[in-house]
Parts: structure tokens; sequence; C-alpha cells
């Protein structure tokens, strides 16, 4: 972990983690690592534009629960809007992404 800034319980809570479902997966012309996401979070699906091409297969990823920021400004990357932030872990071979133990209805908060 780095050192550094420090936040509060109130800075947490106004971030929005949930559970999204992944609907579909493809390859962005052009880029060595990204790739684009389709995810249901229970109320609506969004695209998600995410840095994980090293380590996932787009056909590996279809039906995984991952936890997304959900309030994240959209942004966009390479082209392709980004409607939220996926999360993984950081590690010595790659992005390894942050998933429920168990089956999570999408869109359920992560606390």
């Amino acid at each position: 972990m780095s050192e550094g800034t420090t936040i509060t319980i109130n800075d947490f809570e106004n971030i929005e983690l949930c559970i999204a479902k992944v609907l579909e997966v493809s390859e962005i012309d052009g880029a060595d690592r990204l790739l684009k996401l389709r995810v249901d979070i229970g109320s609506e699906e969004r695209q998600l534009v995410a840095g994980i091409k090293m380590s996932y297969g787009t056909e590996e990823l279809i039906g995984k629960n991952i936890v997304i920021v959900a309030n994240l400004k959209p942004v966009r990357l390479r082209g392709v809007e980004s409607e939220g932030m996926l999360l993984a872990a950081q590690t010595k071979d790659g992005p390894v992404l942050v998933t429920s133990e168990r089956e999570a209805a999408p869109g359920a908060v992560v606390k």
C-alpha cells in the first residue's frame, strides 16, 4: 500500500461501489491494454473501459460479477466512453479483478 493521503468515513461514503455482471466484452482497435465491457448494474447497463487485456480474455470475463465505482464521472479513453471503473488488485503478473465470493445481484451495494 502506498503511504499518503487518508480519507474520512464521510469521503468513503461518497464512493458508490456496486456489483456489476459482465454481459459483453470487446477489444478496442489499437489498444494494447484496454477492453470495452458492457455491464449490468441492476437499474441499467453501462459501458466500461478497463486496462485488463493483458490478464483477461474477452470470453473469460462474460458472466463474472465484478465490483465497480458507479458514480465516477464518465471519461473517454481511446475514443470510447467509460461510465465507471472496475476494481482490480495490481500484482506483479498484472491486474486481478475484485469479484464477489458468492452470487450477488447486479446493483448490490458494496460497503
